[in-house]
Parts: structure tokens; sequence; C-alpha cells
């Protein structure tokens, strides 16, 4: 049994319990080798199974605090060590001073949409590092977010099964005995986020309620949403997460558009992308049609005044042209007026 001042591994000192984790008692630890303060946890083992079987699961423990000790992210708790010791398998880690998330909610209460947002960026840029170094981390809950004395963030029990995630931040697809995957994680932090902003979890206490919609969440309700949908697929990467949480704070929520979220989008299909608009494309086209419009006329091309000139016009200038005519026509005019005054004379005055 644990207790103040026994030694652990021949190495480790333990001064005085300073939480508790999902796991156990966090205790505030001497390393009496490197002269430095440390904190340690006592990893879960399931209790009364059969020899082989508890091996196997010492084995499982051991594993995953090696996989824990391989990250490093100013975000996350440092692994030193896991340290067998008897039964018993101790995760050895770097101490700072904090206080759990939870037990800050409890005792000032809730956080605003910003100052909620303002933690999930923190949260989620070293999960999404975690999911690129092939890292999950299976148990974000007010339970593992460590709020620093200092001001900073961290995430503690990184890749730790222990006794499983508290029902109320597990993923579904967990919750049906699934393995949890990088999605998982972005379910656990958006139910992380929701209680920090709403008071109580979104699906409650034990994870199986009716959702909640949420009240007071303002412009983080449209993040929350997306990330607590019941299908991993849809929901949106932990890197497209950190640039919803980006935009709330610098008031664009409605600029988070995940490529794994195809069934919510914030732009119609039919709009087009204002780079794209086809007002702006025939611009660089302008300079290769305008020599071809301006080119001088080619020959089929004649002047108008030659394409609708009236046919009798080429007969003027020939009239013009020929005096004798119009001097015959006068001397035959006169005869025919002579001969009509005659026949007009004889009628009246000798018939």
């Amino acid at each position: 049994m644990s207790s103040e001042g026994s030694i652990v591994g021949g190495r480790y000192r333990l001064d005085q319990p300073i939480g508790r984790g999902r796991a156990g008692i966090v205790w505030l630890a001497f390393d009496t080798r490197l002269l430095r303060t440390v904190a340690m946890k006592r990893m879960y083992l399931p209790v009364g199974l059969p020899p082989d079987r508890a091996e196997q699961a010492k084995a499982v423990v051991v594993q995953e605090g090696k996989d824990a000790a391989k990250f490093e992210h100013a975000t996350a708790i440092k692994v030193y060590d896991v340290l067998p010791d008897g039964p018993d398998v101790w995760l050895v880690m770097e101490y700072i001073p904090s206080r759990g998330m939870a037990a800050f909610l409890a005792e000032h209460g809730r956080l605003t949409a910003e100052q909620a947002a303002g933690l999930g960026i923190v949260l989620g840029r070293a999960l999404a590092a975690m999911h690129e170094a092939g890292v999950v981390h299976r148990t974000v809950e007010p339970g593992t977010v460590l709020l620093a004395d200092d001001g900073g963030v961290k995430l503690t029990d990184i890749g730790i099964t222990g006794g499983g995630p508290s029902p109320a931040y597990r993923a579904p697809e967990v919750a049906r005995g699934e393995p949890a995957t990088s999605a998982s994680d972005v379910f656990s932090l958006g139910a992380t986020l929701y209680t920090a902003v709403e008071g109580v979890p979104p699906f409650g206490e034990d994870g199986e309620s009716s959702e909640r919609p949420p009240q007071t969440a303002g412009p983080l309700a449209g993040a929350l949403r997306k990330m607590l949908r019941a299908e991993p697929d849809a929901r949106p990467t932990m890197a497209d997460t950190v640039r919803s949480l980006n935009a709330i704070t610098e008031g664009r929520q409605t600029a988070f558009i995940p490529p794994t979220a195809p069934a919510m989008p914030t732009v119609p299909a039919s709009m087009p992308i204002p780079t794209q608009q086809p007002s702006q494309q025939p611009v660089p086209q302008f300079p290769q049609h305008q020599p071809q419009q301006y080119q001088p006329p080619q020959p089929q091309y004649a002047p108008p005044t030659q394409q609708y000139a009236p046919a009798p016009a080429p007969a003027a200038p020939a009239a013009a042209k020929s005096p004798d005519t119009r001097k015959l026509l006068i001397t035959v005019g006169a005869v025919v007026a002579a001969i009509l005054i005659g026949v007009l004379f004889a009628e009246l005055f000798l018939i």
C-alpha cells in the first residue's frame, strides 16, 4: 500500500498526494537519483485476474507508458519513466503546479465561448501533433486537462487507457467496443469544451441521454455540433477543429468548411468561389482577341458606300456627258408641240 515516505523502485520517495485521476492518486515525489521533484501515478490494473491475464494486463500498461514517453509537446505532460515495481506499474512524470479542469469549473463555474475556444485551440494543437505522430490520447476529458498555476494548459494521461474514459466524454464508437481513434479524440474534446461552456456534458453524465442542444455556447455551438457527430467519418479532423476555433476567436465562425464533413457546407455548391468568378476569367483573354478586332480590313470587307450604292448612280454621269441627246429631245418635243397647236387651231376655227 502506497503511503507518504514510501520508496518506489528504490529511487522515488512519495511525499504527498496532490490529486486524483482516473487511475488513482497522483503523488508528489522526489527523484533521489536526479534530485528533482516529479509527479507519480500508479497505473490502473484490473484486480482479481488469473496470473497469466494479470501479466498480460501489466505488459499492456507498460507499453502504453513507453508510447507516452515518446511524445513531447509543450502542452503535454512529459513522461520520464515507466517503472514496474512488484505487482504495480508506476508512471513517472514532470511535475507542473496545477489543478484539474474539473476542479476549476466546480470552483469558478463555466467558461465563456471565447475562453473555451482559446482552450480548445491549445488542446487541439497538441492533439493534432499527437495524431500526426500516430498517437491517440484515448481519454480527453476535464480530468485529463490541467490548468497550470502559471496560466498554461497541459494534457496528461496521453495514450493511457487506465480505467477507461468517463462515459460522458466517450465517443459512441468507443462505447460500442471499437478501438479509440483520432476521430474519438475529436469527439472527446468537443464534449469537454461543451461542458466548459454549458456546465454539463452534452449527452449526460452517462453519455447515453439525448443530446442537449447548446444554450450558452454562442459562436462555439456550430463547431461543437460538428465535433459531436455520431459517425466518426463525419467529424472534422483535429487540424480542422483548430482552424474552426481560430476563426471563432477572430469573429469568423462561418469560415469553417471541413473536407471531412461534406454534409455541412457553409457555401452553396452553385455559388462560385470569389477567386474564380466568371467575370474575372475573360480578363487575360482580351489582349488575345483585340488584335483580330482591329486588323486592317481585308478585301472582302468592302466599305459600306461601295456595298450599298444605288444601282442608277452609274447612269447619271453618262447623261451628263451627252449634250446631243438633250438637243434631240428638245427638238422632238418642239415639233410635237407645234403639231398639237395646229390641230387644236383647226378644230376651233375652221370646222
